[in-house]
């Protein structure tokens, strides 16, 4: 039977690196609530897809990206499979849960729930660090810098729920300046003890699959929704086809190389970008999906709105910059020339989206396909890059 007050393990060190580690049940039913929640997030884009309702996109993305993060960097190091630990899992995902409800409307009226409901969220992640430190005597020192960071983050998304707009807004920057440099700022700490380099790629790996999904279901919606005639159901091929192109050149290139990287040099930059070149990632995942459903939906005979082709061709832009950022991060020659390939297929999606006024939605998704396409043939070519 398992223990309320079993205390949490550290899942790091060499006798725990060459212990095989996937994500674990509780981990992939975590992840559930993300998809309802990044579903939230791309609905509301569909909305508004402005310059204006794209920065509100990425607003209200980044708080639920970096509660994801949160958890899973905690498991990394710490996970255990107890009663208390499932009952705090299942309070943050009602937490998130929350968080996708409150997205529509979460710049104005539903803010105060937002900012609640990300409150707390982190409020359980500070809690575990807490109970880890005191059961880990050797973690202390990070698990009660990550608290600290984290609690006053908190804090601060706290008091903005009684705060008016836009006060309440400059406390979300100050409140997610401060969780992303708690950790940022914790590298003596953090080479002490180093992440499971199995673990982490599969997990943030799972959350790309998680946005990667969002768009499949995208290209459904966009053809459920019109009438059949021949030119939505080619644009919704060629709307597959840029996802599966996406999905092929990320799993091709993904391994903990990077990592392994940097453990064994002991340089903590590799690491950072390497996790925070996801965010832009994942971001022009969800986007692009928008993208899709909307060149779907418009008139074979008209062409794409501006604001359509800016989304479908600049999220896509922005999808092989952070590709190149990740790639980059590698040892190995066909890592970094891949980073060459992938911004000049940024440019090229950015010519379309600068240059492309007046074309047929079933043109623009054919030349973004094609892009996509000669990404997939440029690293079949160059052939499969080590992962060790």
């Amino acid at each position: 039977m398992k223990s309320w007050l079993q205390p949490p393990r550290l899942r790091i060190g060499e006798e725990n690196e060459a212990e095989p580690r996937h994500a674990t049940w509780l981990e992939l039913f975590y992840d559930l609530v993300f998809v309802v929640a990044v579903s939230q997030l791309a609905h509301n884009l569909s909305k508004d897809v402005s310059i204006t309702g794209f920065l509100g996109f990425v607003m209200l993305f980044v708080p639920v990206w970096w509660v994801w993060i949160g958890s899973t960097f905690y498991a990394n190091r710490f996970d255990s499979d107890t009663i208390g630990r499932r009952l705090l899992m299942g309070i943050q995902m009602l937490a998130v849960a929350a968080l996708a409800i409150n997205v529509h409307h979460g710049l104005d009226s539903s803010s105060v729930g937002f900012a609640l409901s990300y409150a707390a969220a982190r409020g359980v992640l500070v809690i575990e660090y807490l109970w880890a430190g005191w059961h880990i005597l050797t973690a202390r020192k990070l698990t009660n810098y990550y608290a600290g960071g984290f609690a006053i983050a908190a804090t601060l998304w706290l008091i903005s729920a009684f705060v008016p707009i836009p006060f309440r807004f400059i406390l979300w920057g100050i409140g997610l300046a401060v969780d992303f440099a708690t950790p940022l700022t914790a590298q003596r700490f953090q080479l002490q003890l180093p992440l499971h380099l199995e673990h982490l790629p599969e997990r943030f790996g799972l959350f790309t699959i998680i946005v990667l999904g969002e768009a499949i279901i995208a290209v459904v919606n966009g053809v459920a929704e019109v009438e059949w005639d021949g030119m939505s159901e080619l644009a919704a091929i060629f709307g597959f086809a840029t996802a599966f192109s996406l999905w092929w050149v990320y799993f091709e290139n993904v391994s903990g190389s990077a990592l392994r990287t940097a453990g064994a040099l002991r340089k903590f930059q590799i690491y950072q970008v390497w996790l925070y070149g996801h965010l832009p990632l994942v971001i022009g995942l969800a986007a692009a999906g928008v993208g899709v459903e909307h060149a779907i939906a418009t008139e074979s005979n008209l062409a794409l709105s501006n604001p359509d082709r800016w989304l479908l061709c600049g999220s896509v832009a922005l999808c092989y910059f952070a590709l190149a950022i990740l790639h980059r991060t590698g040892v190995i020659f066909h890592c970094k020339a891949r980073t060459r390939h992938r911004l000049g297929a940024m440019a090229a999606l950015l010519v379309v989206a600068i240059a492309g006024t007046n074309l047929l939605p079933i043109t623009v998704t054919a030349i973004v396909a094609i892009i996509c396409a000669v990404q997939v043939g440029l690293d079949l070519y160059q052939g499969r890059p080590a992962t060790a």
